[in-house]
């Protein structure tokens, strides 16, 4: 996907002048959007349509994007990208432990909005190219489907948010192979920096909740002292 967008998005904003503009630039970049105006609204709109990416305001009346981002996460997978005016990291991690796939501090240019989006979407699970190699790793219970990017225990689909499913698909291209923090960053296209190490640290525990039997003493998802992070499948 180039600087022009295509897909459904929500965003989620109770400021009625940001949620118009932010409207009015996405559709003039090539978007399908659809707005609403606190939780409550977006939960009704997301009870009859499907997007492919929510933007999310955190600080709203109510329920907050964070509150939202954690419940959203029990049903739907959908990407979501926070926006907050706090610049403060610790509440950005808590946006990424919710289940985000990103954030975005207030104010912005919207020019960076439109790439935070495209580099979500590019993400965003697809099907795997047809590499060599097992197209299906054993992770105990679990195994994960290389090919259609997948991840399933016995009959049960997990399901794996966007940047959790690109983390898999960088990890099954190198089994048994340890990767940095920093070329995680890269690989999944983030700006370098120790707030998105910090960042990548958080979605490997998600990741490891979804695959472990006991995530504080992972087996498959093995952190390798002073290399970085390993898939071990059986």
């Amino acid at each position: 996907m180039g600087a022009q967008g295509d897909g459904h998005l929500l965003v989620v904003d109770d400021d009625e002048r940001i949620r118009g503009l932010l409207q009015k630039f996405l559709i003039r970049n090539g978007f399908w959007v659809t707005a609403a105006r606190d939780a409550a609204h977006a939960r009704s709109i997301l009870s009859g349509l499907e997007f492919d990416l929510i933007v999310l305001d955190v600080m709203m009346p109510g329920e907050d994007g964070i509150s939202l981002t954690r419940s959203l996460r029990e049903d739907i997978a959908t990407p979501i990208l926070l926006l907050t005016a706090r610049g403060e990291t610790e509440d950005r991690i808590a946006g990424l432990e919710a289940g985000a796939d990103d954030y975005l501090a207030k104010p912005f240019e919207p020019k960076e909005l439109l790439l935070r989006i495209n580099a979500i979407l590019r993400r965003a699970p697809a099907a795997a190219s047809e590499a060599e190699g097992p197209k299906v790793l054993a992770l105990g219970p679990v195994r994960y489907d290389v090919t259609r990017g997948e991840m399933w225990q016995g009959q049960e689909l997990i399901r794996l948010t966007a940047t959790e499913s690109a983390l898999m698909k960088i990890f099954a291209a190198h089994p048994g192979e340890p990767l940095s923090r920093t070329q995680l960053v890269e690989d999944l296209g983030r700006d370098k920096g120790q707030a998105q190490e910090r960042a990548v640290d958080v979605q490997i525990t998600r990741l490891r909740r979804k695959i472990e039997s006991d995530p504080r003493q992972p087996r498959y998802l093995q952190t390798v002292r002073g290399a970085g992070y390993m898939l071990a499948p059986d």
